[in-house]
């Protein structure tokens, strides 16, 4: 096979975008690792931030970002999966509430964050939960279910992250082959055990792939949380799921735009970017290995 003049060229042009990608990216945490990492400590990861928060620690805000994430992935993965396998598994090709499903999921998916951050304020928070309060408590008593908690994020966040996943695990079964369920039905199996013997497991590391962009979408966004539960300054560790939390985002954006002393707060601004870098880092890896060993096992 010759390679015209045209194809070098364009070859040139991908290895150069490549380099520069890589390059900027080494850059970016070249220099949030530099700067950040002598400021950590046991201190700072255990410890609670002080009122002007350029000393203490982080911990309420590590705390509070990774329940907001586990909360997120238990509520939305399941629905977001659910979804996909009725898309793909049982309704039919020119279904009506199919192609519904199907266009709200791509107009969800190029909606700006901070909406959803407004539309969980409103249906979340002012709708529901003070609906809530109305049908428990009455008129007398104050809020209870119907102010920012953590609960209205992480569900303002599982429906932000709804699209990757629904969209994901459809296209993951739809490559299963089509002969691998009409053998299987061949053999007896139901509809059902189908689905979960045959074409579940083969899909698994395309699905699992969905749930890591998910995940790592929705531990880094910070716009949607502000107006469902984000507190800027909580020195203590929410128990309960009507509480305030402080994350590690919402605690970068207070330290560079509220800070009475940008210089000061400097270090520790990079030091938690790091931490943030670090812990979601750490739930891509996992979900990366579960991922491989997954499609190592069901390999053919």
């Amino acid at each position: 096979m010759r390679y015209t003049r045209t194809d070098w060229a364009l070859a040139g042009l991908s290895f150069s975008a490549m380099v520069l990608i890589l390059g900027t990216t080494g850059l970016m945490l070249g220099q949030i690792v530099f700067e950040g990492a002598p400021h950590l400590s046991v201190a700072f990861l255990t410890e609670s931030p002080s009122a002007d928060m350029m000393h203490g620690g982080i911990f309420p805000a590590i705390y509070g970002t990774v329940i907001l994430t586990l909360l997120m992935t238990v509520m939305g993965v399941p629905v977001g999966i659910a979804t996909g396998i009725y898309l793909s598994e049982y309704a039919a090709p020119r279904s009506p509430m199919a192609a519904i499903v199907r266009a709200a999921v791509q107009n969800l998916a190029g909606v700006p964050s901070i909406v959803f951050g407004l539309f969980g304020l409103g249906f979340f928070v002012m709708f529901i939960g003070r609906g809530l309060d109305g049908m428990l408590y009455g008129e007398g008593q104050g809020p209870v279910w119907g102010q920012p908690a953590v609960i209205w994020s992480s569900l303002t966040l599982a429906v932000l992250t709804l699209p990757v996943v629904i969209v994901t695990t459809e296209e993951a079964l739809r490559n299963v082959p089509h002969d691998l369920r009409l053998a299987a039905m061949g053999l007896g199996a139901t509809r059902f055990q189908t689905l979960v013997r045959i074409v579940l497991p083969n899909a698994s590391s395309g699905i699992l792939t969905g749930v890591i962009l998910a995940v790592s979408r929705g531990a880094g966004e910070v716009a949607p949380i502000i107006f469902t539960g984000a507190a800027n300054f909580l020195p203590y560790l929410p128990t309960d799921l009507r509480d305030m939390f402080m994350h590690l985002g919402y605690h970068v954006f207070a330290l560079s735009t509220q800070s009475p002393n940008v210089d000061q707060a400097r270090p520790v601004l990079f030091a938690t970017v790091t931490v943030l870098l670090v812990l979601t880092f750490s739930l891509n890896l996992v979900a990366v290995i579960l991922r491989s060993r997954t499609r190592a096992k069901y390999a053919t």
